[in-house]
């Protein structure tokens, strides 16, 4: 396998040498902050993600107030609580996007993050103390235990919550592919995500880099030279 010494090498060429790339990594995961995030705002990112799949994110962002005051502002213990007319009345609210299945999969992940809340005191600090080395792991989790969080869905809140991971975006596996990893070009199996696993571990050990950044920088050394992954 390639080294990430030479794939980082390759990013900072294209982007314009090490402090240009640098400028182009997010802010480093903050696991005190991560812990004390509100289970309402886990609640509404997992909503935000399952709604901006398949659909142009403008557009959920665009209603996202109206989301957040149709949904009561993703407190879990009161959407648990709330009728049957209630859910029904969404399906009529022009304030979101009326989706029946997205819309009751707020329904059964408020009822999740309750559960974890439950057994771990928060969402957030659940989130906190999982290891990034066993990110496929936590998406399992997400998956059976969560509704309509399997796949890019579940990689892409727990980016945007700010939980240290990777992403298995094309330019990402493009990056993984060229360095030698014998996998897909989509990553869809669990033998392929473990061994994507097993590669940003390595390359974490390597480097001592977030998982966030060695996603980011492999995303960066391939594909379009775009500014932003």
């Amino acid at each position: 396998m390639t080294s990430f010494k030479t794939i980082r090498a390759r990013a900072e060429k294209r982007k314009g040498g090490p402090r240009a790339l640098d400028k182009l990594m997010p802010e480093k995961p903050d696991l005190k902050g991560l812990a004390k995030l509100g289970d309402d705002r886990i609640l509404a990112e997992m909503t935000r993600r399952v709604f901006c799949a398949g659909f142009a994110w403008s557009v959920i962002d665009s209603k996202w107030d109206g989301f957040e005051a149709a949904f009561l502002h993703f407190q879990p213990a009161k959407l648990t609580f709330q009728p049957e007319d209630y859910w029904e009345g969404l399906l009529r609210d022009a304030r979101i996007v009326r989706n029946g299945a997205k819309i009751m999969s707020v329904r059964d992940n408020a009822s999740f993050v309750q559960e974890i809340a439950k057994e771990h005191g928060s969402f957030g600090k659940f989130l906190a103390k999982w290891p990034p080395s066993n990110e496929v792991g936590l998406l399992d989790l997400l998956t059976k235990r969560g509704s309509r969080l399997g796949g890019n869905t579940g990689q892409m809140l727990l980016r945007f919550v700010g939980w240290d991971g990777f992403v298995t975006s094309k330019d990402v596996v493009a990056c993984l592919r060229d360095a030698g990893l014998d996998i897909a070009e989509e990553v869809k199996s669990k033998g392929d995500l473990a061994k994507v696993q097993a590669q940003f571990n390595a390359w974490a050990e390597e480097t001592g880099l977030p998982y966030t950044y060695l996603s980011r920088i492999c995303a960066l050394s391939v594909g379009d030279n775009r500014s932003e992954h």
